[in-house]
């Protein structure tokens, strides 16, 4: 990245300003402005995150925030409601209150001296979160939003329940929450109210898992705030981006498709990273693409960041299995609309272990065995049909799947997909004899049968090399008991024959002659997600099930210049030292006397001093995943956090943990947290809890 010391404003910051609530609770800001904005106003721009804008976010920051300032905006990074130097309580995401907030603090920016009245949201993740859900309240300064790895859809498309499966993710993002919002803030800001402020905290704190738990079906919970549910509601031009290694893949596009607004996408092979920090690589100039936008829309200079593809991505080119990539080869190719004209869907038949050539006219084809969730009849020749191909997983299927949505550190991409594909019903299409790309979601519709009145279909779709390594391209889940919608689940009638669409992460693959494509099926996917409660044997009768990929056909123009981005730039960041050493780990291990296995993830950032304010800063992060054999209700997943904050002679920490179990009926809950001032434990509360399982 390129540092850039001179930029068209001479700026100056705000450390904290209090942005007043309605309600008497004042929310911390950290303000980055030109300095000529005291006598000539400009627009602001908004990024409104729980991750502690003094010290957790600080470098990163300072990297952007100054950078988008000096080119003439006033940037304001607020703690949300309960974190940083914010007072109150953060009680879960993306509550009423945390949206009110953010429109009482766009009204305050708007009536600011130094601002002229016109607003922006930006962020990634929680930021873009929050910008997408407040710009669906159309608070009446904001004109527009820039946003990086999001949803427009809380339950289905977030952390928490893929295709009506309990991820993993939603464990470990509790947890992280868990930890985030029990931190103090800096008595160097809030003076000695910072032990009142931290115990308020701690003692009006939950794990948030045992919410998510309670609403484990598409319910009102989940609705509010999924923008999917009205997407009418965006009256103003969006900036979409993400990356097709990160857990966020699918929403750029469904926005494109769907908004009916000025609106543009960007996905690249990024992780769950902004775009000018991008990993794997390449990155982009992402921060000029951004300070385009505002200039369009904030200030309204014609500067043609309309012109162009409606949506810009990389094709990325078949690479080995690793957990970790510095970077992806490919290409940028553009999009004019989406859903894109130059994409057509090709259905190839699956045959036992095989995937079939494509049947022209067989989009029709899925309608043929009957609806999804319905009951599916013989085969419709009349005469002896097939019979099924069989699977039920081991627990060790999944092992190597990665995370939901990759960071990169420690390397958590998935591996070489053989071993998983042991446990799998696997179909392979022949040796490719030209170059196949596909963009955009590929979908398998299965005829299946299976054994248990609760079961779950992993689809993963690979990139098999003529020396047969396989590497995972995407993947899709389902829980069958939510053939019917994920509002409304059903058992499913053992031995009865169903028709079940899995819709797997959208991507943008290109395929090289010589390599297969391979689809792998299993009934398992631990600890990617929770188990069902018992194996399940699922049948799938080959000769009327389809796989169909979104082909994007190789002579059509990449309609983008090879290099139509800019270096990455940004700010030089704030002088930080590393005190202690980080540690990374990512460890698969199996005992083959007691049967236990287990994942253990470690991502530890070590003792870091942040120099301006003299305050180190410790965050250290543990998962594990354990199973005992083929036991479905040995599985127990586990975060444990430690943050920590010193100065001088005040030294502070948080420790949480939380484990989650179950049995064939129920999940179980046991957390912990503990405040500590030097070595006394100030605090100290338990929760053991139980919450019944929806078949799931």
């Amino acid at each position: 990245m390129r540092f850039v010391t001179q930029l068209p404003y001479a700026t100056k910051e705000e450390e904290h300003v209090a942005i007043p609530m309605s309600d008497g609770v004042e929310l911390s800001a950290r303000i980055w402005r030109p300095t000529s904005s005291d006598s000539e106003p400009v627009p602001a721009v908004l990024e409104y995150i729980p991750y502690r804008k003094r010290d957790l976010s600080a470098v990163r920051d300072s990297i952007h925030h100054p950078y988008i300032a000096g080119h003439g905006y006033a940037c304001v990074r607020v703690d949300i409601r309960g974190t940083g130097e914010s007072e109150g309580v953060l009680r879960d995401e993306y509550l009423e209150q945390e949206q009110r907030d953010a429109e009482e603090v766009l009204a305050w920016l708007a009536e600011q001296p130094w601002c002229d009245g016109s607003t922006g949201m930006m962020g990634i993740s929680w930021g873009a979160f929050a910008a997408l859900q407040v710009a669906a309240r159309q608070p009446p300064s904001l004109r527009g939003i820039v946003i990086a790895s999001f949803t427009d859809d809380r339950h289905a498309d977030d952390m928490h329940y893929m295709g009506g499966a309990l991820l993993s993710d939603n464990l470990a993002e509790a947890g992280t929450m868990f930890a985030y919002g029990t931190c103090p803030p800096d008595p160097a800001i809030v003076g000695d109210r910072w032990r009142a402020m931290w115990h308020e905290r701690m003692e009006h704190t939950r794990p948030w898992v045992l919410e998510w738990l309670r609403h484990q079906r598409r319910d009102d919970y989940w609705r509010h705030a999924s923008v999917c549910e009205d997407y009418g509601a965006v009256r103003c031009p969006v900036l979409a981006s993400s990356g097709w290694a990160d857990g966020y893949s699918n929403a750029v596009t469904r926005l494109l498709g769907n908004l009916d607004v000025p609106r543009k996408g960007l996905i690249g092979p990024w992780s769950h990273k902004f775009p000018h920090l991008g990993e794997p690589g390449p990155a982009i100039g992402y921060l000029q693409e951004v300070v385009r936008w505002w200039d369009h829309w904030l200030k309204g200079m014609d500067n043609g960041v309309m012109d162009g593809p409606m949506l810009r991505t990389w094709m990325q080119e078949s690479v080995p299995p690793s957990t970790s990539y510095e970077e992806r080869p490919g290409r940028w190719v553009g999009e004019p609309t989406w859903p894109s004209p130059h994409i057509r869907e090709v259905t190839h038949p699956l045959a036992p272990h095989r995937i079939g050539h494509p049947v022209e006219g067989a989009g029709n084809a899925k309608g043929e065995a009957g609806a999804v969730g319905e009951r599916v009849g013989a085969d419709s020749t009349g005469g002896a049909e097939p019979a099924p191909v069989t699977v039920q997983s081991p627990l060790s299927v999944g092992q190597f799947a990665g995370k939901w949505a990759s960071y990169n550190a420690p390397p958590d991409l998935p591996y070489d997909q053989r071993e998983e594909d042991g446990g799998s019903l696997v179909f392979d299409s022949d040796p490719l004899t030209e170059r196949l790309e596909i963009l955009g979601s590929p979908t398998v519709e299965l005829d299946l049968t299976v054994s248990e009145p609760v079961g779950m279909v992993a689809a993963r779709l690979s990139d098999v090399s003529p020396d047969g390594s396989a590497t995972r391209v995407s993947y899709g889940i389902l829980n069958l008991t939510r053939l019917g919608g994920t509002d409304a689940p059903e058992p499913v009638e053992p031995g009865r024959r169903y028709r079940a669409k899995v819709q797997l992460n959208g991507v943008g693959q290109a395929f090289p002659p010589g390599h297969r494509i391979r689809l792998s099926l299993s009934t398992s996917y631990w600890p990617m997600a929770w188990p069902p409660p018992k194996p399940a044997l699922l049948s799938v009768y080959a000769h009327a099930s389809t796989l169909s990929l979104p082909v994007r056909p190789t002579e059509e123009p990449d309609e983008m210049p090879a290099s139509p981005f800019g270096e990455p730039e940004g700010a030089p960041p704030i002088a930080s030292t590393q005190l202690s050493p980080r540690e990374e780990r990512w460890e698969v291990k199996r005992d083959l006397v007691g049967y236990n296995a287990e994942l253990e993830i470690v991502k530890d950032r070590g003792l870091v001093r942040i120099e301006d304010i003299g305050l180190d800063v410790g965050l250290r992060a543990e998962e594990r995943y354990r199973s005992v054999a083929e036991d479905f209700t040995s599985v127990s997943g586990e975060s444990a956090w430690t943050m920590r904050f010193r100065r001088d002679e005040w030294d502070v920490r948080v420790e949480t943990r939380t484990r989650l179990t179950s049995d064939e009926d129920q999940f179980f809950v046991d957390a912990t947290l503990d405040g500590y001032e030097g070595d006394k434990r100030v605090f100290s509360r338990t929760w053991n809890e139980r919450v019944p399982r929806d078949l799931l």
